[in-house]
């Protein structure tokens, strides 16, 4: 099934139109049964898959089912993660018999906000673009030729955004194939019991895992840097309880829901505990419903990781995410602490942009990585994408063919990684020169709050965002004119460990 999933992903990409898809790979593709628990998944972004897993039980119960039917989402208050990132879900049908799903999220760069890159600086959901319900892309077969109209009509581009749906439409219609060519080498009988047995395996080795972490309850907290709408510091809080093998995050004492769209639907929350237990685990663990079932989590409704409608999200999923790693990797280091790395760089450090050209509108979307935080038996990474994302960097060719924009520096920013017995990786420099009339906006954290050390190593550098020679905000949406330059610096991971140097202090 996981090989299933690797070929929906590689049909995506390779049917995709929108360099976001086709070369950042920011997709994801996973198999599940009829109740909608995880069967398989790929390799691809964890926020997408560990969100996927967490509510997909909930979208697929609630509506009825044909053969033939897809339907399509992003409501991250009914199942998505944020507007950009736009699911698609298929049924199999054996002997007539609903039996499993395919199903994969791919980010739409314009999925019709106002500002291009459809990540604003927004204060409420219905700012960041279109919001779309679970409905029938097709049903019994016939594609909703009105609706991918309607929902290709409201981006600035509707020819790519066809080919997007289009490649996700395919990427599905291979994997029912690959399913059910399975299921009928299997028997649907034998398939079953094979499910059964895995999702068991799956949690006995998920058990052998969470029992060497001592019994106990770890507090933790870091803060986000800003909202991006005056309110900074904004904490987020955890109490991690470890009881033979249960894990219970509980994020009671998190901030309160804020205006800005830093907020996160509770799936997000659960992509992140998720993903940090996952982690623990021998690399050979199924991703599965199994592997999960002994963690639990609880966030207060109306806080910053279970926001209520219609509170902004666009940042949630990528920012707020990626510190919620930082809390759970916080309080097991209490528990674990030759095992736990020290913070890396915090921030997907989201850059979207777009204007009006001679030939047409273009909207683009690209993070950036920084360094990763340093071990207890390593060093940490320079110029990664760490944690909760998983996508590749565009090549400069690419960006450069594709858009009015020029990349005059791409390097390692040397020495911002934490000093300490070892060092936290190198965070990057990414400068934009602008050739045309061009909209910019930033989504980044780690500006104020630096990525902390462990065990007495020091915290990464902070990262900084500048245009010409004026400093940025982390977060800010501006009209640029061609002949700026923007630069982004990413922030460099925590160091691990005392230096003599530093036990002398």
């Amino acid at each position: 099934m996981a090989a299933i999933c690797d070929e929906m992903g590689a049909v995506l990409r390779n049917a995709a139109f929108s360099p976001n898809i086709r070369d950042r790979l920011d997709f994801s593709c996973a198999v599940f049964d009829l109740q909608g628990e995880l069967c398989a998944q790929a390799a691809h972004i964890p926020v997408h898959l560990g969100s996927m897993a967490f509510a997909m039980r909930n979208i697929v119960t609630r509506l009825e089912w044909q053969i033939g039917d897809m339907v399509i989402l992003n409501n991250p208050y009914l199942g998505g993660t944020h507007l950009p990132d736009v699911t698609l879900i298929a049924p199999l049908f054996i002997s007539d018999n609903l039996t499993a799903f395919v199903v994969n999220r791919a980010h739409h760069a314009d999925i019709g906000a106002k500002s291009p890159g459809s990540m604003p600086i927004s204060t409420r959901l219905h700012e960041e673009g279109q919001i779309i319900d679970p409905t029938h892309l097709i049903q019994q077969g016939l594609l909703n030729h009105e609706l991918l109209k309607k929902l290709t009509g409201n981006t600035r581009n509707p020819a790519e955004s066809q080919g997007d749906f289009s490649a996700q439409i395919s990427a599905n219609c291979a994997g029912l194939a690959r399913l059910q060519a399975l299921i009928t080498a299997q028997t649907l009988a034998g398939f079953l019991a094979g499910l059964t047995a895995l999702n068991s395996y799956a949690e006995r080795l998920a058990l052998e895992t969470l029992r060497t972490i001592p019994d106990g309850t770890y507090p933790f907290q870091d803060w986000m840097d800003d909202d991006g709408q005056g309110h900074k510091n904004i904490p987020i809080r955890l109490s991690l309880t470890i009881d033979n093998g249960q894990v219970l995050a509980d994020f009671t004492g998190t901030a309160a829901q804020v205006s800005g769209n830093i907020n996160a639907p509770l799936s997000v929350a659960a992509a992140a505990v998720y993903y940090v237990f996952r982690c623990l685990m021998p690399s050979y663990t199924p991703a599965c419903a199994g592997t999960f079932r002994p963690i639990s989590l609880h966030a207060p409704e109306g806080t910053l990781l279970n926001a209520r409608y219609p509170a902004a999200v666009a940042a949630g999923n990528v920012e707020t995410s990626t510190r919620t790693v930082d809390v759970v990797m916080g309080a097991l280091a209490k528990a674990l602490p030759q095992k736990i790395p020290a913070a890396s760089h915090g921030s997907m450090n989201n850059i979207a942009m777009g204007g009006e050209t001679a030939t047409g509108h273009w909207d683009y979307y690209e993070t950036i990585g920084g360094g990763m935080g340093a071990g207890a038996q390593h060093a940490g990474l320079s110029g990664v994408q760490t944690h909760m994302t998983n996508t590749l960097n565009t090549p400069i060719e690419v960006v450069e063919s594709h858009f009015p924009l020029r990349i005059n520096r791409y390097q390692l920013r040397h020495q911002s990684g934490g000093n300490g017995q070892h060092k936290g990786g190198d965070g990057l420099i990414r400068e934009y020169e602008f050739l045309a009339p061009t909209t910019v906006t930033l989504l980044t954290e780690r500006r104020s709050h630096q990525p902390w050390g462990i065990a007495g190593g020091t915290p990464g550098q902070p990262g900084q965002n500048q245009l010409d020679n004026q400093l940025l905000p982390s977060k800010m949406c501006r009209q640029l004119k061609p002949g700026q330059r923007l630069t982004i610096k990413t922030a460099g991971g925590g160091g691990f460990g005392s230096t003599t140097q530093n036990r002398k202090d």
